[in-house]
């Protein structure tokens, strides 16, 4: 990386990435001053660009999964819905609207 500079001051250093995955899980990129390893707030290791890469790629696809389940659920949950209101004799256009439901057209 560059070194870091102010106009009329003389560079402090030069500025590099750390990565860091704390013992929760949550990954984090540092930037600080080259030097030794810094001290975390929190427990946690120092560990390589690739590694922190593949944390975070782990977490987008647990979240995408996650989305996924609850998409899921709510497209379950507006079927019934639209199936019981349908069962009670409400219009089909009027249980969609109702039930938030759009699956299931042809």
């Amino acid at each position: 990386m560059d070194t870091m500079s102010v106009a009329g001051a003389k560079p402090v250093g030069e500025i590099v990435d750390v990565f860091v995955i704390y013992d929760d899980g949550t990954p984090a990129r540092i930037q600080l001053l080259a030097g030794p390893e810094p001290t975390l707030a929190r427990p946690g290791r120092v560990v390589s660009e690739e590694e922190y890469g593949a944390r975070l790629q782990e977490l987008r696809e647990g979240t995408r999964a996650y989305v996924a389940q609850l998409e899921a659920q709510d497209e379950a949950r507006q079927r019934a819905d639209y199936e019981v209101l349908r069962g009670l004799g409400v219009p089909e256009e009027n249980a969609r609207r109702m039930a938030g439901y759009n699956g299931g057209q042809s």
